[in-house]
């Protein structure tokens, strides 16, 4: 049996961004610094011209995505469940049938993200969370979930290692032009 090593791939991973609401912004813990990584994140998946997948829980009564993170150019799906692999997504990722990893950011880490991670596990996803692009309104909440999805199986790690991972070999390719 081969061992997973959860080694990242720009060719075929997705970038998820799971619920970054208005009406979340007094409840949430480190709200303002999860929002500022999500947006790097998305930054450079548009950079990487990498695929990604927005969901709105609510829309109606929670608002829309925030608008430091400008989704108007990605289809946002909204959704009324926990997990963000709702059928409009799942149909989606049929459209994108190379992507074999998923990198999440979002709230709330210990229900909707959690709940994500198990459906794609479930579907063999390899499926890396990005550890400062995740939180709940607790802290325990918070740590405990990301216990609990490193258990199953998925991989916790931050913005700048799955930034630098992605970019790999490009970037120090780019670092060529800083020689003397």
């Amino acid at each position: 049996m081969a061992r997973r090593l959860g080694k990242i791939n720009l060719k075929n991973t997705a970038l998820f961004l799971c619920d970054m609401q208005e009406k979340f912004r007094g409840n949430i813990v480190y709200y303002p610094q999860i929002i500022s990584v999500a947006n790097r994140m998305l930054q450079g998946a548009k950079v990487l011209e990498m695929p990604v997948v927005v969901t709105e829980q609510y829309p109606k009564g929670l608002g829309p995505t925030v608008s430091e993170i400008d989704v108007s150019q990605e289809k946002v799906f909204p959704k009324t469940s926990f997990s963000m692999f709702v059928p409009t997504v799942v149909d989606h990722m049929k459209t994108l049938p190379d992507v074999k990893s998923v990198v999440l950011c979002g709230i709330e880490n210990h229900v909707c993200i959690q709940n994500t991670v198990l459906d794609l596990l479930e579907e063999n996803f390899d499926v890396h969370i990005i550890a400062d692009a995740c939180s709940s309104r607790s802290m325990t909440d918070r740590m405990f979930a990301f216990q609990r999805m490193s258990e199953a199986g998925a991989y916790i790690t931050t913005s700048e290692c799955m930034m630098l991972g992605l970019c790999g070999v490009q970037l120090i390719q780019n670092l060529d032009q800083y020689k003397n």
